[in-house]
């Protein structure tokens, strides 16, 4: 990390930067953090890609991408006094995570009479446990420097996570546009504290995918339109996560059983046979969300999905998107020949047909849908 000035906050406070930096990231991993980093706010450079960006579309429904605009790339706007961003990382593959974990996801990912959930859901919801951790380490740099302005972000309001983490030597931009970094892949969550204190930036790093295009070619969706550029409308997170209407006829084969998100283009990544376990078990995977049958979760009221869900991710998608995913699911796995034993058809056939009155449109075309398949 290079030191470039000696930092002053707002309110005229002068120190050494270097140990309070070195304090910080010990007093981060202490609370669960594998990296913290420094960015700078000058993120116009950003700012031409993010307009290119909105104006293709390729945001979707996630019409607060465009009403935000350039407040993403501009943290002095959003939290006016802002002059420095300490970003952190936290690893979030499960503590039990076995070596083979890649292909044990692709293993699961064949099964198609079972249902697959984003390896980052499949725990706590990590707004909750970043955020928390965030206001800790504010309040422990606040200690030492005395008031200090700042505001905690982790994946809540408009920020360029992926760009500040890779400006702050978090790791680089891979073709997918997640942020990779040699010694942990991309299995890692991200936050921010916007401080109104200058501290020395930290270097950013090479980038390291050189040819490899891996995740392009494996995107179901083929969502990754080039390097460093997604299409969130083709993409299956955005599809089963953001999306609130139906799923496009001609994409809802390319979703296979996954139910919440997708992993495809971190599975293939080779960065990621060095990814990290979490120093947390708020991480742990919790055994409903996991290897369970389309017809059970199919059969979940609103109140058991509610109760399964309490404190996971999950549970932003609500009851009904919860329901069109399933089917959607239980759909792909009745159009594949020989996929399925006969009890196993038999059962999730009755499962769905058990959905065709459910009260909500959405679900009922779903439902119609897959059991046409």
């Amino acid at each position: 990390m290079a030191f470039y000035n000696r930092p002053v906050n707002s309110f005229g406070t002068q120190f050494d930067g270097n140990p309070l930096v070195l304090q910080i990231q010990e007093k981060a991993r202490a609370l669960g953090f594998s990296q913290i980093g420094v960015a700078g706010v000058d993120l116009s450079s950003a700012e031409p890609g993010l307009l290119q960006w909105l104006a293709a579309g390729f945001h979707g429904d996630m019409e607060y991408m465009q009403r935000h605009g350039l407040s993403r790339a501009r943290p002095a706007t959003l939290v006016p006094g802002t002059v420095s961003v300490i970003t952190a990382r936290m690893n979030y593959l499960p503590s039990a995570t076995p070596p083979d974990w890649q292909a044990v996801e692709w293993q699961r990912l064949g099964r198609v009479s079972h249902s697959s959930v984003s390896i980052y859901a499949r725990g706590r919801d990590y707004h909750k446990v970043l955020r928390a951790r965030l206001q800790q380490l504010a309040a422990f740099l606040e200690g030492l420097v005395g008031p200090l302005g700042y505001r905690v972000f982790t994946d809540s309001a408009p920020v360029l996570e992926a760009e500040l983490a890779a400006r702050s030597g978090q790791g680089w931009r891979g073709k997918h546009t997640l942020v990779l970094d040699r010694s942990a892949g991309s299995m890692f969550f991200l936050g921010e504290i916007y401080v109104d204190l200058a501290l020395p930036v930290s270097s950013p790093v090479s980038a390291h995918c050189g040819r490899c295009e891996a995740c392009i070619a494996v995107c179901p969706t083929q969502a990754i339109v080039a390097p460093g550029r997604v299409d969130a409308r083709r993409c299956i997170s955005y599809l089963t996560i953001e999306h609130t209407g139906p799923i496009p006829l001609a994409l809802r084969p390319a979703l296979g059983n996954r139910v919440y998100g997708c992993d495809d283009c971190q599975l293939v990544c080779p960065w990621n046979k060095y990814a990290q376990t979490a120093s947390l078990p708020d991480f742990d995977v919790r055994a409903a969300l996991v290897d369970q049958p389309l017809a059970l979760w199919l059969d979940w009221t609103e109140a058991i999905f509610l109760q399964r869900t309490e404190g996971s991710p999950v549970r932003r998608i609500g009851h009904l998107r919860w329901l069109r995913n399933v089917a959607v699911a239980a759909g792909n796995a009745l159009r594949q020949p020989g996929a399925l034993s006969a009890a196993e058809r038999a059962t999730l056939v009755a499962a769905l047909q058990r959905r065709l009155d459910h009260i909500d449109p959405l679900v009922q075309e779903h439902v119609q849908w897959a059991l046409a398949q």
